[in-house]
């Protein structure tokens, strides 16, 4: 038995009008007690105007949204009560709600219970998620092909493979006096293995470029004092954001900002010049900057067109094995360019090529906007896992063959994780925790 939950599905500020969700067996009862209309009597989805009532004095006028188990989000019974967008109102239906037995939903509880009903499997309960956060109408298209289920047919190849070579090396193993079932051997084995590796391999390629259309990359600006980082984050931008000024170390701490170019969500770092500095305060901002850069996903090196010296070779130098786009600013004040280099003026808003050169960097194609891929951090995790694992059974490919079974029936499992079919307990609580309380 489910026991019945509460909770607000829309913001909780003041507006038009606001949605009470509630969910579990017992639900309709429960509204019954503050609700003008008999419930109980629908045995079927439906929409019902009424009153909300408490000890004979009119809360509001609402209308009900009844669904009846399992034709629900969550599979249970559900009510949706929607009320004008007074917190003064939503907060006291809430308030009957728990008076009469139900209780606050937790994080995530309407699809957690939705999963547990199988719904929907765990890729379109995270995308779910993701569609609540999508930054960009790229992003949200994606996120609608995985709660489709679009992107858990990716699953279906691999877990086929698996399902049958395992169930024939049980019959070859359990039933060897069967001569019509297919012989499993170490060459079998190999072949699917091989087959699988390449199959990951893609859908994780697929999956890290299609993560960037998702969530975005993290880029760093970073270079000496006064070559114009400041400058080209404004730029980007669009804003006066970070101050500007002709005095060295004048950016101390890490400034942010964010623009949408071409579908991707560019996260910008202005950091800190970088340079000896006897100025305690200015140092922890070089120091801060040195983490950023660790930390990007891209590096815009900046450099002054009309002044490149050791300095910046010194800072280019800690960049090993980061990918980096080298801005040369303030080309306004030169007069031959380089054909090989990227000259901006920032000053002038001369930005558009680099904004071109950052998206280029991400080596996206049309096809990754519009197919399905394994783009959650967690799913692309388990899938590197999987081909790890594979890559030491490919290793070990001459063991006998009841030992191999044992390690392909755990790569099994891991593919049964990404959509929930084979899950732990706290690892989904874990996941649902990371959603809002109304959903």
């Amino acid at each position: 038995m489910f026991e019945t939950i509460v909770a607000l599905a829309t913001p909780p500020l003041k507006s038009a009008l606001a949605i009470v969700r509630l969910s579990g067996d017992n639900c309709f009862f429960v509204v019954n007690n503050f609700f003008s209309k008999d419930l109980t009597k629908y045995t079927k989805n439906t929409i019902i105007h009424g009153q909300i009532i408490d000890n004979n004095e009119l809360i509001d006028d609402v209308v009900l949204l009844l669904y009846k188990e399992p034709n629900s989000f969550t599979g249970e019974n559900s009510v949706e009560i929607i009320s004008h967008g007074s917190p003064l109102i939503f907060n006291k239906i809430i308030e009957l709600s728990i008076k009469y037995g139900a209780r606050m939903a937790t994080r995530g509880e309407y699809t957690s219970r939705a999963f547990m009903h199988n719904k929907l499997d765990l890729i379109q309960a995270e995308s779910i998620n993701d569609l609540i956060n999508a930054e960009s109408e790229e992003s949200k298209k994606l996120s609608l092909m995985s709660l489709t289920g679009k992107t858990s047919s990716l699953i279906e190849p691999l877990k086929k493979d698996f399902i049958d070579l395992l169930s024939n090396i049980e019959v070859n193993i359990d039933y060897p006096e069967y001569k019509d079932i297919e012989e499993v051997n170490n060459i079998k084995i190999e072949k699917t293995v091989d087959k699988s590796i390449d199959y990951i391999s893609k859908l994780i390629s697929d999956g890290k470029k299609a993560n960037i259309i998702k969530d975005g990359i993290n880029v760093a600006i970073v270079g000496k004092p006064n070559v114009g980082k400041s400058s080209i984050l404004n730029a980007l931008i669009g804003e006066d954001k970070a101050i500007v000024t002709n005095i060295k170390g004048t950016t101390r701490d890490i400034v942010e900002g964010k623009f949408i170019y071409k579908g991707i969500v560019i996260n910008l770092f202005d950091t800190a010049g970088i340079r000896e500095s006897d100025d305690i305060i200015e140092s922890i901002g070089i120091n801060k900057s040195i983490k950023k850069m660790e930390e990007a996903d891209l590096i815009l090196m900046v450099y002054d067109s009309s002044n490149v010296d050791k300095e910046d070779e010194e800072i280019s130098s800690l960049l090993i094995n980061k990918k980096i786009i080298k801005v040369y600013n303030k080309s306004d004040l030169i007069d031959e360019k380089d054909s090989d280099f990227l000259y901006i003026s920032a000053l002038k808003g001369d930005i558009n090529i680099l904004k071109d050169a950052i998206i280029s960097k991400l080596n996206l194609d049309q096809s990754n906007y519009t197919t399905p891929s394994i783009n959650n951090a967690r799913e692309l995790g388990i899938l590197e896992n999987i081909k790890e694992q594979l890559l030491e059974i490919k290793s070990d490919i001459n063991l006998p063959i009841d030992l191999l079974a044992s390690r392909l029936k755990e790569v099994l499992n891991l593919i049964l994780s990404i959509t929930g079919e084979d899950y732990d307990f706290d690892m989904i609580s874990e996941i649902f925790s990371r959603f809002c309380v109304g959903k």
